[in-house]
């Protein structure tokens, strides 16, 4: 295994107010790491049963939901823990008005009765696009947003649809009157008087067509930035509702609390096939590699040689985005953000020349993965026993090099890809808005 190769890369990307206790830790998880990996491969552990090792409990333990602790306070969005900016946050994500063809919210593609995505390849707005919609629960323990990490805060994730052609469709001006004429009460009480919009187009952006940009063009510098101010504030709103949102425990946190204090009821939580496949996953099939943590992932870039949504064009995945979010206007050391700059040591302290990020994208997290098919960034594969397979194959990536050529897979036999896929499915759980199903 190189898992300390592994773990040296994912420090390059590691979020800096990390980083010391990582290190810390670093050399302990490691081991931890390579004895479960090295202990859960024995052709004797699945007659064990209940049985795990010190080491093995150890790992179990960091995969439990109840281990992801208090969220890292967002320094960007002042009103990230505000209960009226969610309030607000919420009408807004539902509201189709904002949108350039006046059908798509956020909720049209984030589908609350879903898994707050829409269980297509590609998302859906007023055009197709060209990745997966991703899951909206428990994002604030991230640093970096979108498949690429093209944003690094959860308020400037939120702005990029609305301006997408694709997407919303819409313009940032014509959000500002909308928000003037019907929830201007609401906005004031957050973030204080809104500009006069009185004399200004309905329609003007920077990113919209050419007679927006044009309209845009013709506003003086302080109209723009009084209007782009808005338009963030819409964000910060949005992601004030999204951070309410968050899994709640699956069958797989129940039994490792069984494990882990000694309660026999909860042992009965998964069957044996699903137990087989938890040892498969912090073991042989070593998925806990990247998939680890509370929310089964560690938040970072991979290049796992998943073949390109359009083989003409194989996207560059992470290493295209990290100039975008370098330049992005929302970001944390732009104007519109709450923070001091040293608050932003995520954005300062980037690795922007990490030849591993050619081709990578970011980690899902495997909570409830059995409940939205298909998978990958752009919905290349159909179903978890190909992810499987896909896997165990570790081919050659398209652009960039696949880390999984790295991992030294080990071939699975079917009935341990359908013992690993029966564990994926027991990590399926409730999803919670403020602790309760919404």
């Amino acid at each position: 295994m190189d898992d300390q190769r592994f773990a040296d890369r994912r420090l390059l990307n590691r979020p800096v107010r990390r980083v010391l206790s990582w290190l810390a830790a670093s050399a302990a998880s490691t081991a931890l790491l390579g004895a479960a990996f090295s202990q859960a491969s024995q052709p004797s552990a699945a007659a064990d049963g209940d049985r795990w090792t010190s080491e093995q409990r150890a790992v179990l333990a960091s995969l439990q939901r109840s281990a992801l602790g208090p969220a890292v306070p967002d320094a960007s969005n002042r009103v990230a823990a505000s209960p009226a900016a969610a309030r607000l946050g919420k009408l807004l994500f539902n509201d189709t008005r904002f949108s350039g063809n006046g059908k798509v919210a956020c909720a049209t593609c984030h589908r609350p009765q879903g898994q707050f995505e829409d269980g297509r390849p590609r998302g859906l707005g007023v055009a197709e696009g060209q990745r997966r919609t991703m899951p909206v629960m428990d994002l604030r323990a991230s640093a970096w947003f979108f498949w690429d990490g093209r944003k690094d805060s959860l308020w400037a994730q939120a702005l990029g649809p609305l301006e997408d052609a694709k997407e919303h469709g819409g313009n940032r001006l014509r959000y500002a009157h909308l928000l003037q004429q019907h929830y201007r009460a609401a906005y004031e009480s957050l973030f204080g008087p809104m500009p006069d919009l009185r004399r200004l187009p309905a329609d003007a952006g920077p990113h919209g067509n050419t007679s927006e940009q044009a309209a845009w063009a013709a506003l003086d510098a302080p109209t723009q930035r009084a209007v782009s101010r808005v338009f963030a504030n819409m964000g910060k709103s949005i992601a004030a509702y999204e951070s309410t949102l968050h899994y709640g425990d699956s069958r797989v946190d129940r039994y490792i609390d069984g494990v882990l204090r000694g309660k026999p009821a909860d042992l009965a939580a998964l069957s044996t096939d699903e137990k087989a496949g938890l040892r498969l996953f912090i073991g042989k099939g070593q998925c806990v590699t990247c998939h680890s943590g509370p929310l089964l992932t560690d938040h970072h870039f991979h290049n796992t040689g998943i073949p390109p949504f359009d083989t003409r064009q194989p996207e560059r995945g992470r290493a295209a985005a990290i100039a975008m979010v370098k330049s992005d206007e929302f970001n944390c050391l732009g104007p519109f953000s709450d923070a001091r700059p040293e608050q932003c040591e995520e954005l300062r302290f980037i690795a922007d020349k990490d030849p591993h990020m050619v081709g990578a994208f970011k980690t899902p997290s495997l909570r409830n993965v059995a409940l939205r098919p298909p998978y990958m960034h752009a919905g290349q594969i159909a179903t978890l026993p190909e992810v499987l397979r896909h896997y165990a194959r570790a081919p050659e990536a398209a652009v960039g090099h696949s880390e999984l050529r790295e991992l030294k897979p080990h071939t699975l036999s079917p009935a341990e890809i359908e013992q690993l896929v029966s564990l994926l499915r027991a990590f399926s759980g409730p999803v919670m808005e403020d602790g309760v199903a919404p």
